[in-house]
């Protein structure tokens, strides 16, 4: 990134290209970013420091050596990446004004924020299955979730992710540019960049349709699934509170899947179908997307998980020790 409001072309016979783009804060109340910024930084520090803490507590506590934390483990470091991929630039923007982001700079920041959506997406597939197993198998669950169908399980998300996306920036790459260069966000986001293109985006749009809806689509309906599943089992228990214990196993993941999956699909739709939408509608929805699930993540699986806060307050109770 450089501090300039201005981009330059690339010219190739027909071919144009923008050495930069430029994005955008919060459009309207450009005058207030510093005080904006303020709670952003509160949500970024909240999203760094808990998800930091639960792969600290599952690392440090035995008895959380389990598939379920496992995958609460993967929702972290997937929180952390998503944060780290937008802090830069939306702070930059809030503080320092650093608009300008280089051509590739922001193609690879786009790739990396998708791919770490499509692993979030995938990893809270998982996180359902494994309630399903946990609920309707128990006794079979240490046997189908044995650590390495865990690994196995986690690299085959990631492996997803990489191979399905790696089109995308080749595919923006090959577009003509032409006049506008302003994005919508502080961040890289596909549909924003496609749209600048004066060039046919048809085939941008069909294959980033159909990859949205091969893998988030599908993700979303086997989780949607794996509940029905969950309450036929829960139904079928002897009493209330049995029903209760294991619904109540299922509230955080439930939580996780709507502040994730509400936002995601709000702004895709906005981006493809909302023309006339007001831009801060879209800014505040781009936000709520890639900010609030890394942030309220732990702080659900922290109040919500008696293991989690038991191991929480051990290891604030030994610091605190320590120090004495």
């Amino acid at each position: 990134m450089e501090h300039d409001s201005h981009t330059t072309w690339e010219f190739n016979g027909s071919f144009y290209q923008p050495s930069a783009f430029l994005m955008m804060g919060i459009p309207g109340l450009e005058a207030l970013h510093h005080w904006i910024s303020i709670p952003f930084c509160a949500l970024y520090f909240i999203a760094l420091l808990g998800n930091c803490l639960i792969l600290f507590i599952v690392k440090k506590t035995q008895s959380l050596h389990e598939p379920m934390y496992y995958f609460l483990s993967m929702l972290a470091i997937t929180d952390l990446g998503l944060v780290l991929c937008t802090l830069p630039t939306t702070l930059g923007i809030f503080w320092f004004n650093i608009r300008r982001i280089g051509f590739d700079a922001c193609l690879t920041q786009m790739y990396f924020i998708h791919i770490l959506s499509f692993i979030e997406s995938s990893v809270l597939l998982a996180m359902a299955f494994d309630r399903f197993i946990a609920i309707s198998h128990p006794l079979r669950y240490p046997s189908i979730l044995t650590k390495a169908t865990v690994i196995k399980i986690g690299l085959a998300i990631i492996l997803r992710g990489m191979v399905s996306l790696l089109p995308i920036p080749f595919l923006l790459k090959r577009l003509t540019y032409c006049g506008k260069t302003e994005l919508s966000h502080s961040f890289c986001f596909h549909p924003d960049i496609m749209n600048l293109a004066c060039a046919d985006i048809k085939v941008n749009v069909f294959y980033g349709m159909i990859i949205l809806l091969s893998t988030v689509g599908m993700d979303l309906i086997f989780i949607v699934l794996s509940y029905i599943l969950i309450i036929k089992t829960v139904i079928s228990l002897a009493t209330k509170e049995e029903c209760l214990k294991a619904l109540n196993t299922c509230v955080s993941h439930i939580c996780a899947v709507l502040i994730f999956f509400i936002p995601m699909i709000g702004l895709s739709m906005i981006h493809r179908f909302g023309k006339n939408i007001p831009p801060l509608v879209k800014t505040l929805v781009a936000y709520t997307y890639l900010i609030i699930p890394p942030a309220l993540n732990p702080i659900i699986y922290s109040i919500k998980s008696s293991h989690i806060r038991e191991a929480l307050f051990r290891a604030l109770w030994r610091k605190s020790e320590s120090d004495w």
